[in-house]
């Protein structure tokens, strides 16, 4: 493995963008990935959080697309945070190469970016949701891509992005580079990976489930009613900053409320806050104006902050992998951190399987339940029988299906965030496109409705058989239905919102029997 830039293969420019950069050395998945990714092979790689894997597909992409008319270059990620770190990123690399980027997200201005890709960038950074309803539009041509990049993949399949994937690989050239990477290689990615990639170099430089090496990880086995007065407690402890993570909006709007009512400065960041609240949200936190920042798992991957001290997960997440995403905020770059677990007797079976994922057990720790300063937390937080019955009615709510379980099916299964499962894209009209339905409405889902090319081969048919038992699940829900082969999201919308698309003739992402590269 190379322990130097200079070996890899960069260009003069990119190299003095790496030394500004301060990068004195490549990472693992550095220095496995750019040397194929600019031989123009196909790449999978399977990286944790946090080492260096955006670098490891930007600086190739860059090399190779230089002074090339575009858009030659296609980047995707699920969140338009993850997004805008990346055009950071790639704007700082690709600017002594004279690449150009648009940034295609929800929560912005669309005509600005039909604007921007008129200019024909070299790149688009864009999330799902937003891309696909500028192609739908007419807004945007695909068809000079040469290389497409498919960041934090795992996560796009878990939040249902799979109808957007195929509408964009079937507008992209069927020759192309693929590069595709993942904190966690699943059934479903592999499968999909199989599809959709040609031959590729495997990288996998983190298991799939490493956590944090130099994260703390603690264990509080509480009531219900005990989870604010630790949280205080544990702050009152230690002066770090801390992320606090919780499942449901809801959960998190009532912490952020008890944080401020005793005193903390905090901000709150999940999918009903608009674009502009939550950059503040994260600027504040970033530098210092704010102690807590309280996030649910919108904010788990992606996020460019630097040293955070203490990682909460006052809920534990709808994923198992999730937990490895959310300790992954602190530990970061060599620092040290702590991770704290708030588990009830009803997440027995989730932490089994988180502590399968991460192949260790997650030591346990002692509610203080004598220390007086807990005990009085308790005794506020009692008093306020408002709050209780709140924290009652959450914590009453159904869990998901097992996680073992439920995670198979979970790329096609209903939202469970609203909006930012869309990747955070707002419903304006594109140029020439009428106004998009109110969702959940009548003329949302016919509009959903229309066929879909299908995405054929082995992910397509785990993904029908998944969906068909899906239905069984949401009986009662509504009428959703599952779309062909993997098109649609199985069960419907929030368990019945659409009708499912239905059936219609297609390509998948990569022929299997025909030898060329088939690309949706």
């Amino acid at each position: 493995m190379s322990n130097s830039f200079k070996t890899l293969g960069l260009s003069p420019e990119t190299l003095g963008a790496v030394r500004r950069a301060r990068f004195t050395a490549p990472t693992p998945i550095q220095a496995q990935a750019i040397p194929p990714a600019l031989a123009g092979r196909d790449v999978i790689g399977c990286a944790a959080t946090g080492t260096g894997k955006t670098a490891a597909y930007l600086l190739p992409l860059i090399e190779r697309l230089a002074g090339e008319p575009g858009p030659t270059g296609l980047v995707l990620a699920p969140t338009r945070e993850l997004v805008q770190q990346i055009a950071q990123e790639a704007s700082f690399f690709g600017e002594p190469r004279g690449v150009t980027q648009a940034v295609v997200i929800g929560g912005t201005d669309m005509s600005a970016q039909v604007e921007a890709l008129r200019q024909k960038p070299t790149l688009v950074l864009a999330t799902p949701g937003r891309l696909a309803d500028l192609l739908q539009a007419g807004a945007v041509n695909l068809s000079a891509v040469r290389t497409l990049v498919l960041d934090e993949a795992d996560r796009m399949l878990e939040m249902g992005f799979l109808p957007e994937l195929q509408r964009i690989l079937a507008a992209l050239p069927r020759e192309r580079q693929t590069l595709l990477f993942s904190a966690t290689l699943g059934h479903n990615v592999t499968l999909f990976a199989q599809e959709l990639l040609r031959r590729p170099v495997r990288v996998e430089v983190t298991p799939s489930g490493t956590p944090a090496a130099r994260a703390v990880q603690r264990m509080y086995e509480v009531e219900a009613d005990e989870k604010y007065p630790l949280l205080l407690t544990l702050l009152e402890r230690d002066q770090l900053s801390a992320l606090v993570f919780t499942r449901t909006r809801e959960r998190a709007e009532k912490v952020q409320e008890v944080l401020k009512r005793s005193g903390h400065k905090s901000a709150l960041i999940h999918s009903d806050r608009t674009q502009g609240q939550r950059r503040q949200a994260l600027e504040g936190f970033r530098r210092g104006q704010y102690r807590c920042l309280v996030a649910t798992d919108i904010a788990s991957r992606g996020l460019d902050v630097e040293d955070v001290g203490h990682v909460i997960n006052f809920d534990l997440p709808h994923s198992p992998e999730d937990y490895v995403h959310r300790i992954g905020r602190t530990a970061r770059a060599g620092a040290s951190g702590r991770a704290s677990t708030f588990v009830t007797e009803r997440d027995e079976e989730t932490v089994r399987a988180i502590e399968r994922i991460i192949r260790m057990p997650v030591p346990r720790a002692e509610v203080p339940r004598k220390d007086p300063a807990f005990l009085q937390e308790r005794e506020t937080f009692r008093a306020e029988q408002g709050d209780v019955d709140d924290l009652m009615k959450l914590e009453d709510r159904p869990r998901p299906r097992a996680p073992g379980r439920a995670r198979e099916a979970r790329g096609a299964g209903p939202r469970r965030e609203g909006p930012e499962r869309r990747g955070g894209d707002s419903r304006r009209a594109a140029p020439g496109r009428s106004p998009a339905p109110r969702p959940g409405s009548e003329e949302e889902g016919a509009r959903r409705a229309k066929p879909t090319r299908r995405v054929d081969g082995a992910f397509g048919r785990d993904m029908a058989r998944k969906a068909k038992d899906g239905r069984g699940r949401t009986a009662g829900k509504g009428k959703g239905k599952s779309g062909p082969r993997g098109a649609g999201r199985p069960g419907g919308k929030a368990g019945g919102r659409q009708e499912g698309a239905r059936r219609g003739p297609g390509p998948s992402p990569r022929g299997r029997g025909g030898g060329g590269r088939r690309s949706r």
